[in-house]
């Protein structure tokens, strides 16, 4: 049996090396498009605060890591799939599969911006925009950048560490819009700028032209801003533009089921190139966060080898470290259709907690300021625990969250068993 891995960011080595475990005979070929060992996008921020050097992000240190385990790995970037055929363009050649893996991640947006395409304008994704940016974005460098999401605020810190001189510019109301309401997002503007970092939120990037020896940003509010480095943060897409003439069923991502098989039988995918079943309302979602990439791998693997495994939907978890405020949501964190919350606002103190209830069960939760809650919530929200009247409890005092697991949480999973 030949497994094919398209893709080797982290789904794509979680995969193999499950394939490998369970059918230690089998040909297994991961096949990259960068010309640098698996490593974690994630890790990007860490190598530009100087935490660590490129071989930090690699997602394994033992240099003969995959060659030990018999895992071939081929460098190459996939134009077409013949699904029919079983096999995949791969640059000019053609690569066969039995079972295959598309696991090809996400790949930035870039927005229809003039001046997007010029010298000194990069998204922050690759070794080599890493690499780019490092060069550029030194102590004083006055720096732009695109987009406050999740994506976007991690590298805000890591540009934030080399002391550069930062604005952001969000096109939506409040920072990290798509994971934090209104409040919750709007204390994590003031915290940043606190730092020290302007953000312009409500606000959107007309124009960059060429100024000099940097760049001049046009922004919607009327102002323009003279930079050294502009750094596009505005969101990812899954990266299956490749597909298109696949026979794949395809929507924003690559459909899957909860075996993580797309609508041929031989091919299943995992990661930010998936659409998947989302676990709070049973409906489809692209949820790209490696926790997920990494599970759905798992689930992809055991599935490709005839194991029994499903998926039991995906799970919208965000934690994010905004220069020293921590921050995460949960769930349906932004609530559910005829469902009701209770909201705790300390802003004095950057403290923030919202319980999104359906019924008597939690079903999403937004924190800033505190990592005391999260895993009791995801508990309880993974768990669709019934609270009965340990709802009215924590109407009253939402931090009492410990408390309701430990009465109701326990008692049913012992009821369960």
């Amino acid at each position: 049996m030949k497994h094919v891995i398209l893709g080797n960011g982290p789904a794509g080595v979680i995969a193999a090396e499950t394939l490998r475990k369970r059918a230690p005979k089998d040909q297994i070929v991961m096949i990259g498009s960068e010309d640098v060992p698996p490593y974690s996008r994630m890790a990007i921020p860490y190598l530009l605060m100087g935490n660590i050097d490129e071989s930090g992000t690699y997602l394994r240190k033992d240099a003969g890591h995959f060659e030990k385990l018999n895992i071939d790995q081929i460098l190459g970037k996939a134009t077409a799939i013949d699904i029919q055929a079983k096999k995949i363009e791969l640059d000019g050649k053609s690569i066969s599969f039995d079972k295959l893996l598309i696991a090809t991640g996400s790949v930035p947006v870039q927005p229809p911006i003039p001046g997007i395409d010029l010298p000194g304008v990069h998204p922050c994704w690759t070794l080599e925009d890493a690499r780019a940016i490092a060069q550029l974005a030194k102590p004083g460098s006055k720096v732009l950048q695109m987009g406050a999401g999740f994506i976007g605020c991690i590298i805000l810190e890591a540009l934030a560490s080399r002391k550069v001189e930062l604005t952001v510019v969000e096109m939506g109301d409040r920072m990290v819009p798509r994971m934090m309401t209104e409040v919750a997002g709007g204390m994590i503007k003031k915290w940043v700028q606190e730092k020290g970092v302007q953000v312009y939120t409500d606000t959107k990037v007309e124009a960059i032209t060429k100024s000099g020896s940097g760049l001049a940003v046009k922004l919607s509010n009327g102002k323009s801003i003279e930079v050294d480095l502009v750094i596009s943060a505005t969101g990812v897409r899954p990266n299956i533009a490749y597909l298109k003439n696949s026979g794949l069923d395809l929507n924003t991502g690559i459909l899957v089921n909860d075996l993580m098989q797309t609508s041929h039988p031989d091919i299943y995918a995992a990661g930010d190139v998936t659409e998947s079943i989302d676990f709070s309302t049973g409906k489809r979602i692209v949820n790209a966060i490696q926790p997920n990439a990494a599970e759905q791998a798992r689930i992809a693997a055991i599935s490709m080898t005839g194991g029994d495994a499903h998926s039991l939907g995906a799970l919208q978890i965000n934690v994010l470290d905004t220069l020293g405020l921590i921050s995460s949501s949960f769930g349906l964190w932004s609530g559910a259709k005829d469902g009701d919350h209770v909201e705790l606002v300390d802003s004095v103190n950057y403290k923030y907690l919202r319980l999104e209830f359906l019924g008597d069960v939690l079903v999403g939760a937004t924190c800033v300021g505190t990592t005391e809650h999260i895993g009791v919530l995801r508990g309880l929200i993974q768990g669709k625990i019934t609270l009965g009247d340990w709802k009215d409890t924590l109407i009253g005092d939402p931090t009492k969250s410990m408390d309701a697991y430990l009465a109701v949480g326990q008692a049913q999973s012992v009821w369960m068993n």
